[in-house]
């Protein structure tokens, strides 16, 4: 029985079963697509990721025997399409069985579905052997419970995984170090060379120009710097458990302009696209931890395995149980366009410029950057979450949707009300000058609300929390917020009011 074998751009996992012996009855397809370029307009260091580390996987499959057919973005039989590029090698090849592992997104999860049901042969399911969990797991563990708290569940994973654990307690006595995870970096503790990738690209970039494809951002003429292979994604790693993880927990939530990554690991397009699995991960890091216990703070480590075990397994369990509805949430009832400056960094908000700015030459942002720079400025400007859903999955070099939608519908725009978040993440700009130097150097004032020079979150904060006081005032993290604001003068409250509403309606100006 000869079988067709689909590995999508974000299964790169060599160690799967599927590889562990090359079979002449097998043939693993791989496709470059338009279908997958253009339903959202992707940066260019994205594009090229993925279709640089798709080659360099179909490489390495071939090196070991395995048959292989791979469609370039520009090759005359490539259909563009998925389900028309697997039908023309089931006729092609004389199939008799179609596999494929389950996709991570629910529109292709659907396509594929919709095409076995209708495909007159057999077809068979198999999972990544990716993830911790499996899709059903966090939906399972809620069940019949009223509030969906990722802390519940990430103290399970770590009880279930033997994770940080001695007995059936935390190490260290605590669950969550959170809250010695809040240092502003002011350069006092160095941070060692950035480890870069010099992977030439000039082929895939090329073959991206004859195409056509239309992306947003910037790329080196000739190199990727992020990890394309399982080799690359070990030696990142090992470079963040080696010179980054002493620091990591400290200043995971910093922010400056002088540095792109500060302690971040930069391992999560490698993650994403499947190349490191996150038990990888994990155990390389608790071994660190093992080995350097004089060194290496309980805070550090915990902090950084709460964003993988905790966090992005959580995030994938609720795509999964609230999917597809969860795409048209829109509690908050937002209707506004996306400032033109997102797509070209050209603001006088320092925060806003750098945070941008680095996003389109890097295909890269940390979390406090997406959550409390551009996502708090999109939410107190009331941005539709469907333009912000756009942004934050074509310009981030790791966005797949099963981890971009819920982070920004649910964490960053709490547009769905609150299933994720317990509240909204928002802030005036007391919180950007806590954690970070962007104020310093800033065209406006961060300490005014609505002057001339007033810092804009200023006033867009205030305004925020009025004019959504009917869906958040019995928030109960927000009552000191409300309590605030209504102790202000109506004189005042009509000045922010003002403001806030100048700054929407000329928001490129600003």
């Amino acid at each position: 029985m000869k079988k067709l074998r689909l590995i999508l751009g974000d299964q790169l996992n060599i160690n799967h079963s599927w590889f562990s012996k090359a079979d002449t009855n097998v043939v693993f397809c791989l496709f470059e697509m338009r279908q997958e370029t253009d339903y959202v307009k992707h940066h260019i260091q994205k594009v090229t990721g993925f279709f640089s580390a798709m080659r360099h996987f179909a490489n390495v499959l071939k090196a070991q025997n395995h048959q292989v057919v791979y469609f370039k973005i520009n090759a005359p039989e490539n259909t563009q399409s998925l389900t028309d590029n697997i039908s023309k090698l089931i006729l092609e090849h004389s199939i008799h069985k179609f596999e494929y592992q389950e996709p991570d997104e629910y529109r292709l999860d659907q396509q594929l579905k919709d095409f076995c049901n209708d495909l007159n042969m057999e077809s068979m399911v198999f999972s990544t052997e990716h993830f911790y969990t499996e899709r059903g797991d966090l939906e399972t563990f809620f069940k019949g419970k009223k509030q969906l708290l990722m802390e519940h569940f990430y103290r399970n994973m770590r009880k279930k995984h033997q994770v940080l654990m001695i007995d059936k307690q935390p190490e260290g006595g605590k669950w969550n170090y959170d809250a010695s995870n809040r240092k502003k970096w002011k350069g006092e503790v160095l941070i060692p060379q950035e480890i870069n990738f010099d992977n030439d690209v000039t082929e895939v970039l090329a073959d991206i120009k004859k195409s056509g494809i239309v992306t947003i951002g910037k790329i080196h003429p000739t190199y990727f710097e992020y990890p394309i292979s399982k080799k690359q994604s070990l030696q990142q790693l090992n470079y963040f458990c080696e010179h980054l993880l002493v620091h990591f927990g400290d200043y995971q939530d910093a922010m400056h302009t002088d540095k792109i990554y500060l302690f971040h690991s930069r391992i999560s397009f490698a993650m994403n696209t499947k190349l490191i699995s996150p038990k990888e991960i994990i155990e390389t890091v608790l071994k660190t931890y093992r080995n350097n216990q004089n060194e290496i703070d309980i805070s550090q480590v915990e902090g950084f395995i709460r964003q993988i075990l905790g966090w992005r397994e959580y995030m994938r369990g609720m795509y999964w149980k609230l999917m597809p509805n969860y795409k048209k949430e829109n509690y908050l009832n937002n209707e506004n366009k996306l400032p033109s400056f997102y797509w070209t960094g050209n603001t006088k908000m320092n925060c806003l410029e750098k945070s941008i700015n680095n996003s389109l030459d890097n295909g890269y942002a940390h979390h406090i950057q997406r959550l409390m720079i551009t996502g708090n400025f999109a939410l107190l400007t009331g941005v539709h979450p469907d333009a912000i859903d756009a942004w934050y999955l074509g310009i981030y070099v790791d966005a797949i949707e099963w981890v971009q939608l819920p982070n920004t519908r649910g964490m960053s725009q709490f547009a769905d009300g609150g299933k994720i978040a317990t509240k909204p993440y928002v802030s005036s700009g007391s919180y950007i000058h806590k954690m970070s130097n962007y104020c310093s150097s800033c065209h406006y004032n961060k300490s005014k609300k609505f002057e001339d020079d007033a810092c804009p979150f200023n006033s867009l904060y205030w305004n925020f929390l009025d004019e959504k006081q009917t869906a958040l005032s019995s928030n109960f993290r927000m009552k000191m917020m409300y309590s605030l604001l209504n102790k202000m003068s109506s004189e005042e409250r009509a000045k922010i009011k003002e403001k806030a509403n100048h700054i929407i309606e000329n928001i490129d100006e600003y």
